[in-house]
């Protein structure tokens, strides 16, 4: 059952392509192509036109789509191949009766566009914002042998079924966070990842729930010239 959407399991994984390959579609959004309503979108950033691009998976807050997870992303969007999907729900599928229908749809996702543009394998990340959060720390864990990082912000909690990998943990969180209290999540959650021998970037700001410039321009870094997987 391990190798089981039910499992939290994601089987895509980047193809051989060349790194001179040619990005297959122009700089803005796209459709990712996994029907409506809830069908998300492919952010492609400014740049050449060619060669290999960091991956970074954005998932949304309760409530969300995948045009407030842009916005949270802020400028970090610039510089990456960013996958955007929407939930099936009001939230993920762990939140509404377990994993599953939300994964098949993630997977399929990164299995077209593995398919198709030349990623940077050693910046492979999933990200995401509140729930989003907590969702992207699941993922990471239980499919660290795809991603090589995570952006986490303001997360409430972590729930995998299983872990495999070393994947890089930054997580951030506001000291007046109404919605998520930091206490009862970031500071609990970020001791145990480190206990459990992951690397990891905590930055705690004196802000609410909210991502600040501040932290997209450390998380960037930490993406960008942090550690890759298998550190610490």
């Amino acid at each position: 059952m391990s190798d089981d959407p039910e499992a939290g399991t994601l089987h895509a994984r980047p193809g051989p392509l060349p790194p001179a390959t040619p990005w297959p579609l122009p700089p803005g959004l796209h459709p990712l192509g996994l029907g409506e309503p809830r069908d998300g979108r492919l952010r492609v950033p400014p740049g050449a036109g060619h060669g290999p691009l960091p991956l970074v998976v954005m998932l949304h807050g309760a409530t969300g789509s995948w045009e407030r997870a842009l916005k949270r992303l802020g400028p970090i969007a610039d510089q990456a191949l960013v996958v955007l999907p929407d939930s099936l729900g009001t939230s993920w599928d762990v939140l509404e009766g377990g994993y599953g229908p939300d994964i098949r749809r993630i997977d399929a996702a990164l299995a077209r566009v593995f398919a198709a543009w030349p990623l940077d394998p050693t910046r492979c990340a999933v990200a995401g914002f509140s729930d989003g959060a907590s969702y992207a720390l699941s993922l990471a864990l239980m499919n660290g042998t795809l991603f090589t990082h995570c952006l986490a912000f303001s997360p409430g909690f972590a729930a995998p079924l299983k872990v495999e990998g070393r994947p890089a943990f930054f997580v951030s969180h506001g000291t007046q966070d109404e919605i998520l209290p930091i206490d009862t999540c970031s500071r609990r959650l970020m001791p145990k990842l480190e206990r459990a021998g992951y690397f990891g970037q905590y930055m705690e700001f004196p802000g609410k729930h909210e991502v600040t410039p501040e932290v997209h321009a450390a998380a960037l870094a930490f993406l960008l010239t942090g550690p890759q997987a298998g550190a610490g």
